[in-house]
């Protein structure tokens, strides 16, 4: 995916709920971010390490956190991130819903806001529990998120190394250490194999992301992450779409002053394309409709997609262009009467069809 724009450069199995392991941990990281950037913690605010917390890191990743010890925000941040210790997870978990259990109902519900529709957590630190799943475009959603919402803390994922209680411990994640010059984010290892990344990595005023998921080795997937960041640095250029606030299509209004209502882009739209491709771009506007009056201007109501061949590489939101007040008494009278005879002719025409259908199937059957 590239940052700036949001298109995604290639995807496979893109939509695929898989168990995520310790990429569980960026939407804990999330939430944390959250709360610092609004101020109900700051960097020095202190949780305990409860026995769960001690206990469920015992055998796994961890900081090696004593048990009944208090750790500052700051300090658990990086044993979830760099050393990606369960017990750190914990212990953030913890602090902030009260319990794991409420934790993961915040990150349930922090999912579903972030548009992550194939993703459900169970916990905070990636349990290999079947029913804890990600998908790799919701994970480069999530990343995309936390890199444009946080930049003061985003700087966690780049660091190399972490030493808490003793024992020092490297960042895991192999882009911190290649050609690609990657800054973040993490990485995660299912218990039967299965080697999971998310990675972020800039070059001149473009950053990539790139997720893959269930390689079969570490090397793997460093390799397919440095393969992935140089092919989307090198190959792809960008076009320019449409400008901010331009006009992309009409929504239709039932009951209003006016008929329609124009669609105008929150934001400029621009898209990355493969250098000297001639594959051709396709777009549909999709929403819900007819909207309701009154409409207020300024509202997201629709969503402009764009494919490249069935790609879906770019879904930006499309606002109203004005209001359109309630329409008079006649106009709703012959609206309504409109959606009325459409409802009728579609009752009849799918009739027809099924009757149709009957009497094919019959002579066939003959």
């Amino acid at each position: 995916m590239d940052v700036g724009t949001g298109a995604v450069l290639f995807d496979k199995a893109a939509d695929e709920p898989t168990a995520p392991a310790s990429l569980a941990k960026l939407m804990t990281a999330e939430l944390v971010f959250r709360d610092l950037k609004s101020g109900k913690i700051t960097l020095d605010t202190q949780f305990p390490v409860s026995e769960h917390a001690w206990k469920t890191a015992q055998g796994g990743a961890s900081m090696f956190a004593r048990l009944g010890s208090s750790i500052r925000v700051e300090d658990l941040l990086r044993g979830l991130i760099v050393q990606s210790g369960a017990d750190a997870a914990i212990a953030l978990a913890e602090g902030i819903g009260g319990s794991e259990e409420s934790f993961a109902a915040m990150m349930n519900k922090r999912a579903g806001d972030l548009g992550m529709t194939h993703s459900h957590f169970i916990d905070c630190w990636g349990s290999p529990n079947s029913a804890q799943t990600v998908s790799a475009r919701d994970l480069a959603k999530l990343a995309q998120h936390v890199i444009a919402t946080y930049p003061d803390y985003y700087h966690f994922f780049g660091e190399k190394e972490f030493t808490w209680s003793k024992v020092r411990q490297l960042n895991r994640n192999p882009i911190l250490f290649n050609e690609v010059n990657g800054d973040g984010l993490k990485v995660g290892n299912l218990p039967d194999g299965g080697f999971n990344l998310v990675g972020s990595a800039a070059s001149g005023e473009r950053r990539l992301i790139v997720v893959i998921l269930d390689a079969k080795s570490a090397k793997d997937r460093a390799e397919e992450a440095r393969k992935l960041f140089n092919w989307g640095f090198r190959g792809f250029e960008v076009k320019d779409l449409f400008a901010l606030d331009e006009q992309v299509g009409a929504a239709r209004v039932y009951g209003g002053a006016k008929a329609e209502v124009p669609l105008l882009t929150e934001a400029p739209v621009r898209l990355m394309t493969a250098r000297g491709a001639s594959e051709r771009l396709t777009g549909k506007i999709v929403y819900s409709g007819p909207l309701l009056a009154p409409v207020e201007a300024g509202t997201t109501v629709a969503r402009l997609k764009i494919y490249h061949g069935a790609t879906l590489a770019l879904d930006v939101p499309l606002k109203t262009g004005e209001a359109v007040e309630l329409g008079d008494l006649s106009q709703r009278a012959k609206d309504a009467a409109f959606e009325l005879g459409l409802q009728v002719f579609n009752k009849t025409l799918n009739y027809a069809f099924r009757s149709g259908r009957k009497a094919t199937e019959t002579a066939t059957a003959q």
